[in-house]
């Protein structure tokens, strides 16, 4: 799984909207959408507040096997 895929299924898994955490971690909807999508890449002080917000860590975002964050 991407880190977008990743971030998506977290995000959902937290039961937050595209937006929420848009808002949360200071990007546009429409940006967010296209980190999802894989259209666009996360930089690494971005990851760090995805990560922050979704209560998991970068290594989290970045695996294969999204089963080790807290809200998974």
């Amino acid at each position: 799984m991407s880190i977008g895929a990743n971030t998506r299924r977290l995000r959902i898994d937290a039961g937050l909207t595209q937006a929420a955490l848009a808002a949360q971690i200071g990007i546009g909807t429409s940006m967010l959408s296209q980190i999802e999508r894989g259209t666009k890449t996360l930089t690494l002080p971005l990851a760090a507040e995805v990560a922050r917000v979704l209560d998991c860590s970068i290594y989290d975002l970045l695996d294969e096997e999204v089963n080790k964050c807290k809200t998974a």
